[in-house]
């Protein structure tokens, strides 16, 4: 196939799924398999072989299998963190950190820290953002400004936990280890995460005088839960610990599972049927409980809400065998690769495909699919670690999204903050600078690690 003829097919595609996504408002499970199916036929029309074709997308999905059995677990590790009052405690001394001298500052830092410990930004969002909202309403602070503070803590979070979807798509679709994905974020993620705490810190300062009534709202809710105690922050240390001593990240997470569920019982005591249908449907809040927002918040879990993730991760793995079997991302690779010479233009050209998508298709996970499906050979040819594009993607693709008036996630947060995406995209100041930081790094090389065959 020619570059000109796969560049054409490429754009339908992704105009396809644009369309039906963005237009008619159909989940990405539905888009993917209209383009699958047109493309088969494509393939049949070429004389490809229909046994050719679904063996290219087996192997598709086997090239990203430990992902999918990797969400299996980060369910049912959130449902532990749940029941012990891992996650409940944290965010309680979480709230000990919000200040009105550093009203904003301190939205962006229990975001990210909450962010982290139930690895969904939308949740956060949804649950904190609206409160910091309307404790921003109360002080008289900017709700762009608050909003993009919350917009940067939360996609930290989705960035940065070991039990964030993307965070695992990503580590999982070039084929290396979650937390090695996760150390090495580190070196974009935390000077974009500093900067953008010193940028909101000078844009605090109005506020001092205000008062913090639903903030004392949300910690007495927490303490109504009964599953804030101070020991159950344990196995966020084990995690740590095991994860920085380079643990296999399934073996990570089963030992924090076993160390949550005994301190579970310190508490309370779920009985047997209990726990099969919180590890199955997530941790549930008492029934008749009035915890409020809280009780979304801790509602969370389980192996079913991993299934959303599993099927669009099986079915865009399947896209990208397909479009390698059809010979569209060789044909596209080929048309290109003769710009694609060193670390530089390769990591724009990943950041600018990651951004694209975003764009064109607004969808948080395709975006990170295609852009670490199609560029994973280029990397290999200029003897680059992989681990440096699953960074980029993230860089480019998970943060850039809520960025994006027409994307799933901005139009999630503009309904639910009230706040128009064009409004706080000027103070979500992580989204924008974990973009460039990438670019940055990316043509000075600067962290760049180099494979070890190439090494």
């Amino acid at each position: 196939m020619r570059p000109g003829e796969a560049a054409v097919i490429a754009a339908l595609v992704v105009a396809v799924m644009g369309i039906t996504m963005i237009q008619f408002g159909w989940v990405p499970h539905l888009s993917v398999i209209l383009v699958l199916c047109t493309l088969l036929v494509f393939g049949k029309s070429k004389g490809l072989d229909f046994g050719r074709m679904q063996l290219s997308m087996a192997r598709g999905v086997l090239s990203g299998i430990g992902a999918i059995y990797l969400f299996f677990f980060i369910g049912l590790l959130v449902s532990a963190l749940m029941m012990a009052g891992s996650i409940p405690t944290l965010m309680y001394y979480g709230f000990e950190l919000i200040s009105p001298r550093i009203f904003y500052l301190s939205a962006f830092v229990l975001t990210s820290l909450v962010g982290v410990a139930i690895g969904s930004s939308l949740t956060t969002c949804a649950t904190l953002g609206v409160a910091f909202i309307g404790m921003g309403t109360a002080l008289g602070a900017n709700p762009a400004v608050v909003a993009g503070a919350v917009v940067s803590g939360a996609f930290f979070g989705d960035k940065m936990s070991p039990f964030s979807d993307t965070t695992s798509i990503a580590a999982s679709i070039v084929g290396i280890d979650l937390f090695d994905h996760i150390r090495n974020m580190m070196y974009t993620t935390v000077p974009a995460w500093l900067i953008s705490a010193v940028l909101l810190w000078l844009l605090s300062g109005h506020t001092a005088n205000a008062d913090l009534g639903m903030v004392a709202a949300f910690k007495t809710q927490l303490q109504a839960s009964g599953l804030v105690h101070g020991y159950t922050l344990l196995p966020f240390a084990v995690l740590i610990i095991l994860a920085l001593r380079r643990v296999n990240a399934i073996y990570t997470i089963i030992i924090t599972i076993l160390v949550a569920l005994a301190l579970t019982y310190l508490h309370s005591s779920p009985s047997i049927e209990q726990l099969g249908g919180y590890f199955f449907n997530g941790y549930q809040a008492p029934e008749g409980s009035d915890l409020g927002d809280v009780g979304k918040l801790i509602s969370r879990g389980g192996i079913s809400s991993m299934f959303f993730t599993q099927t669009i991760v099986i079915l865009a793995l399947s896209l990208g065998g397909l479009l390698n079997a059809l010979g569209i991302l060789p044909a596209l690779l080929s048309g290109i690769s003769h710009m694609l010479v060193n670390a530089g233009r390769a990591t724009f050209t990943v950041a600018a495909t990651s951004l694209g998508v975003n764009v064109l298709i607004g969808e948080q996970y395709l975006s990170l699919l295609l852009a670490g499906n199609t560029f994973k050979p280029v990397y290999q040819r200029l003897g680059l670690h992989p681990r440096n594009l699953s960074r980029t993607v993230e860089d480019a693709g998970t943060v850039t999204n809520p960025l994006v008036p027409w994307s799933v996630c901005g139009v999630f947060i503009h309904h639910a903050l009230g706040v128009a995406v064009i409004d706080y995209l000027p103070y979500a100041f992580f989204c924008y600078l974990s973009l460039l930081l990438t670019l940055l790094f990316g043509f000075t090389g600067l962290t760049l690690s180099k494979s070890e065959t190439a090494a």
